[in-house]
This record gives structure tokens, C-alpha cells and sequence, in this order.
């Protein structure tokens, strides 16, 4: 789910008590359903292990690695693993499986009296799946997908569900066994598959220093990257999503914003020790291509001398993912005009100049599904969303980016009925996935 389109109701969490939740009233963009708490995982702990901001106390000595799953032989490939030029021009158009493995019970969770992650129902992988509203994902809505044309497919992950506040931020062994169910869905319609952690970023930065932060991402990664090791290079790590240079609780437990040179060394931090992490595991990690985050994945922040793209122990192998190439015209309601189409550009030059003049692909790892009316213009030049979504998504092709829309269920993309919502819309996507086929 994006930051930029995020609309939540919130109620504070008393993490001493059992209560039950109930939010309600989300907008048509996610179509969220409520989600039903019973206690947190923090519950149990005896206070002495918890520090003041109810985290259990930190206890990692060293970056947890997993076994390898033994995934098949089609799903580990030839051992090839091109460079990441190659993978962005192969991606094509993406579409993400948003508001799905993200989705976990926010309410409050701006609040410091959010302490841990609330487990929501009997605390299985899809009490958390379905709790924004998706089904639970299938095989035939992935098929779908690669029928409409996509083939990328990006699979936001809160890596926090079920996971034990014992300081050793240690991933749920059946949550990363049920994601990995659906990147073989993925993979099983050859598809390229990008995981990434979303939301628990958040969760992490707002309540940890710099140095707690990345002892705690290495660890995260390290064990992600462990257990899809043996996947070929169709399965791509993205580092986290939109909160790097994002705020932080104060002393007096109100979020407050981080001078912006302490936000870019968060940032840099931060994708350097995922761009470790990642590589430390070895095998087919030492060559796989890896998207590094942009701070808040805004496009004019991320642009910035300030922003410093780590170094890899493998050259042409990492990516830059931004976010909403003309998101600043969508929330003013200038969109479909000439000053839309004059601020795309800007953008887009932004990033050329920073990244792809040096040989560094981007990721728009979120880009617009719908524009609505109200967004318009009046007698712009683009008045439907579906030509809106066209002249968006050819500008960023054109220019070698690898587009993914942004959708929830039901909305863009139809998951119980395996296609895309609107004709226009399908029409859309069916012209642009031709023309980047015939270009491979």
C-alpha cells in the first residue's frame, strides 16, 4: 500500500489488554477490511526484557541465515544471471499484489503506544493475507495476470506478521513458507517476482537508531535472502519501500521529522546494509540484480547528490526504485494538461541524469492504476484514465524505466475473476506489453 494514497482509521492499542478492533470506512482505493485482534506477540514478555519503547531488548550476535528451500529445477534456472540492464528492459510492465502478504493491523500504529505487531485472528499466515480485503491468493489470479499482459509481478511483504517481539527479529518460518507459495505461483507463469519489505520498514525505522536499524535489516535480509537463494534470477530483491528519511519517534514519543542530512545517512544506511546482506549469503545472491530504495522513493529527494548508491561487490547489478512519476500533479488535480505532461518530464530527466546516464536502471515500483475525474483537468488533452495511464506508462517505457501499477483488490486488476477491471484499461496494457515484446 502506498504512503501517498494511505487513508487509515486509527485506534489506539492498549498493548496490556485484550480488545477487539474494528476499521471501517476505507477509501475505494483499497477496499480494506477490518481486522480482528486478540493480543500482541509482545504480551507474553516479561516487562524486564522490554525496552522503554516496548521493543524486547536487542539480541542478534549475528545475521540469522536459513537453509535454502529446494525449490524446483525450472524455478532455479541455468545459473544465469544477466545484468541489471538486462532484467529491467526483460521486466517489462509490472502490476503489484498490493494490500495482501503488507496488510497487517495498523490501527494506532503511529501512536509510540504501538508496540508490536497485533496478531489478528487464530495468527495464520492468511488471517493476515486477507485482512485487507484480498483473497487468498491463487494460482489462476497469478495466471490472470500474465494473461492481461504483465510480466512482472511485485509482492509487497510485512515481514512483522507473526513474528515474536524477542529481540531477535526472526521471520516467521510458515509466513516466509506462504509467501514463497506465491512467488512460485509466479514463477510457474514465468513471470519475474519482486519482494521486497513494506511497511516493517516503517515499523523498524520510526523505533530504532541508525546502528540498531541496520543490525535489524541485515538480520531481515539474511534471512530472506538465505531461503530464496537456490531461485533464479527472475525473483528480485527490492530493499524496502517508501520509509527511508522517514520520521522517527522523539524522546517525548511524538514522530518527528530527521534533519534532512541524518535522513540521507538513514537512507544510504540502510540500502548499503541490504545490498550486504544480500551478497554476504552468496551463491546465486553474489550475482543477483537488487533494487536499492529511494528516500521516500520521491523522485526530487532520491535525484539529489546526497542520495549515494552503495557500492556491490558485482558491478551492474543494482537498480533505484522511485515512486509516481506524477504524483505531485495528481494530488493538486492537474492531471491530463501540458503542466502534467511538462512535470513528467522534469521528472523523467531528473532521473536520467541521475541514474540511467550512469548505467542504473529505475524501478517505479508504484505508478498510478486510475485517475479520477476529479484529478482532471478541465478539457485537458488526456480526459480518460485510461489515455492518462497510456501517455504515463509509454513515457516511462520509452525511456527504459520498469513501470508497476499500483492496485488492491478488485480494483485495477479483478483477482476473483482473473482480469483487468476496466476495457480501456485492458486494451492499454495489451498494446504497450506488444510493443516491449517486439523490442526484446
Amino acid at each position: 500500500m502506498s504512503a501517498y494514497h494511505k487513508i487509515m482509521v486509527k485506534i489506539e492499542l492498549n498493548k496490556k489488554s485484550f480488545i477487539v478492533l474494528m476499521v471501517a470506512a476505507f477509501s475505494f482505493i483499497f477496499g480494506i477490511s477490518s481486522c480482528q485482534t486478540a493480543r500482541t506477540m509482545s504480551d507474553e514478555n516479561d516487562d524486564d526484557n522490554l525496552q522503554p519503547n516496548g521493543l524486547a531488548i536487542l539480541n542478534i550476535k549475528e545475521p540469522l541465515i536459513l537453509e535454502p528451500f529446494e525449490t524446483s529445477a525450472e524455478n532455479m534456472g541455468d545459473g544465469t544471471f544477466h545484468d541489471a540492464a538486462f532484467i529491467a528492459k526483460d521486466m517489462q510492465l509490472g502490476l503489484n499484489l498490493g494490500n495482501t502478504m503488507e496488510a497487517y493491523n495498523a490501527s494506532g500504529c503511529e501512536k509510540y503506544s504501538y508496540t508490536w505487531i497485533p496478531v489478528i485472528g487464530n495468527n495464520t499466515p492468511a488471517n493476515y493475507e486477507t485482512c485487507w480485503g484480498a483473497p487468498v491468493t491463487t494460482q489462476e489470479m497469478i495466471d490472470g495476470i500474465k494473461a492481461a499482459g504483465f510480466n512482472t509481478v511485485r509482492i509487497p511483504v510485512f515481514w512483522g506478521n507473526m513474528m515474536e517481539n524477542d529481540g531477535t527479529w526472526t521471520i516467521n518460518k510458515k509466513y516466509l513458507e506462504r509467501v514463497r507459495e506465491i512467488v512460485d505461483y509466479c514463477f510457474n507463469d514465468d513471470l519475474y517476482v519482486v519482494v521486497n519489505i513494506h511497511h516493517f520498514d516503517e515499523f523498524v525505522i520510526r523505533r530504532n537508531s541508525i546502528d540498531d536499524c541496520r543490525i535489524i535489516f541485515t538480520n531481515l535480509w539474511s534471512q530472506i535472502a538465505s531461503y530464496f537463494n537456490n531461485y533464479s534470477e527472475k525473483l528480485v530483491f527490492e530493499g524496502y519501500n517508501e520509509y527511508l528519511g522517514g520520521k522517527q519517534f522523539s524522546s517525548s514519543g511524538y514522530l518527528a521529522e530527521l534533519p534532512k542530512s541524518k535522513a540521507y545517512e538513514l537512507t544510504n544506511e540502510m540500502n548499503k546494509a541490504f545490498v550486504d546482506a544480500v551478497r554476504a549469503t552468496g551463491g546465486n545472491n553474489e550475482n543477483r540484480v537488487l533494487i536499492i530504495s529511494g528516500y521516500w522513493t520521491n523522485i526530487d529527494l532520491t535525484t539529489s547528490k546526497e542520495f549515494i548508491v552503495p557500492e556491490d561487490s558485482v558491478p551492474d547489478r543494482l537498480m533505484v526504485s522511485v515512486h509516481y512519476v506524477d504524483n505531485s500533479m495528481y494530488w493538486s488535480r492537474q492531471i491530463g494538461g501540458a503542466a502534467w505532461e511538462k512535470y513528467i518530464d522534469g521528472q523523467i530527466a531528473l532521473l536520467n541524469k541521475a541514474f540511467t546516464s550512469r548505467g542504473i536502471p529505475v524501478f517505479l515500483g508504484e505508478t498510478t492504476a486510475h485517475y479520477p475525474k476529479e484529478n482532471i483537468i478541465v478539457a485537458a488533452k488526456y480526459a480518460a484514465s485510461s489515455e492518462c495511464l497510456e501517455y504515463v506508462l509509454t513515457k516511462l517505457t520509452d525511456n527504459g524505466f520498469v513501470p508497476v501499477i499500483w492496485d488492491t483488490p478488485e480494483n485495477f486488476y479483478l483477482r476473483k475473476e482473473g482480469r483487468i477491471n476496466d476495457d480501456a484499461d485492458k486494451i492499454v496494457i495489451s498494446k504497450i506489453a506488444g510493443i516491449l515484446k517486439e523490442r526484446k
